[in-house]
């Protein structure tokens, strides 16, 4: 059965009454039990991971400054968005989430979580709307807990992994591989073991061809035996905060291209929405939507 994790506090309102980032996180599972392709089965409510849990992945000085509210008004901006303890709750149900999708991953294939993918987070700072790293702090458990050996973290949102590619740049036991738009955010770019910088407005068929190719070289010379697969929509054309040039046609084939890879090698993989912002939100939902579909036809 494809698990997905989803709670109600994905959809978080800000004190201005804007909803951080967008309503995706609410509409999202809704349009998939609507048209079927889910049911309320599917659905878990994610467990906060521990104080415990965050200090095997983030210094210790961070996640005091996040508990007790004592963020400089710099580090507040490079964050992006001032200081909420609610954020910090849902943060840790977030990356409860993604470890709770690991764990589903090994014992059905494939498990999603409707939010995560906060690949800018790094062990000392937030960055880019992101404030803990789930990926990291997921991946640190399976590796901990001896529930796995290596791991290839593929990293397929406009922006570059920055934060996740410092945070495993020492572990031999995790590779990184990132592809996204070269002229995006962050400005100033980490070295994940594989980066590969697109140039903007890249087609949909160069997108692919690229990807095939990295992917399946990656899966034959490191042998990882579990994927983490940040699947971010903000590849599509109509991205605002994008440059590329794919259609929801494209994504989607990328998703597809992701889970026949995984699925051919027997590999579980663990899935992260992470960014979309296009102008209608029916794009973003759509090309979202699509990656459950596949991962039920794919994997179920």
């Amino acid at each position: 059965m494809l698990k997905i994790a989803w709670a109600k506090e994905y959809d978080h309102p800000l004190k201005d009454g804007h909803r951080f980032p967008m309503a995706k996180y609410s509409l999202l599972p809704q349009q998939l039990l609507y048209e079927g392709t889910i049911t309320e089965q599917n659905l878990f409510n994610p467990i906060p991971i521990t104080e415990e849990e965050v200090l095997h992945t983030h210094t210790k000085e961070y996640w005091l400054k996040l508990k007790y509210g004592t963020l400089s008004k710099k580090e507040e901006r490079r964050i992006g968005f001032p200081y909420n303890k609610s954020l910090v709750d849902r943060e840790l149900l977030i990356c409860g989430g993604t470890i709770q999708n690991a764990i589903f991953a090994l014992e059905f294939g494939c498990s999603i979580n409707v939010a995560g993918g906060t690949h800018h987070a790094y062990a000392d700072k937030g960055e880019g709307f992101c404030l803990l790293n789930d990926i990291a702090i997921a991946g640190n458990y399976i590796l901990r807990n001896g529930l796995i050996q290596k791991i290839l973290v593929v990293d397929l949102d406009v922006h570059q992994g920055n934060g996740t590619a410092k945070l495993f740049e020492d572990k031999i036991e995790v590779v990184t591989f990132s592809m996204h738009g070269a002229s995006n955010y962050p400005l100033r770019k980490e070295k994940s073991d594989v980066d590969v910088a697109l140039p903007d407005n890249i087609s949909d068929y160069e997108y692919l061809n690229i990807l095939g190719n990295h992917l399946n070289s990656l899966i034959v010379e490191h042998s990882p035996d579990f994927i983490f697969y940040q699947a971010g929509v903000d590849v599509l054309e109509s991205d605002k905060l994008g440059k590329l040039g794919l259609t929801i046609y494209g994504c989607k084939e990328r998703d597809k291209l992701v889970f026949e890879a995984c699925k051919s090698n027997n590999l579980p993989v663990a899935v992260t929405m992470g960014g979309g912002y296009s102008e209608r939100l029916k794009d973003i939902v759509e090309a979202h939507a699509n990656t459950y579909r596949l991962a039920q036809d794919i994997f179920f």
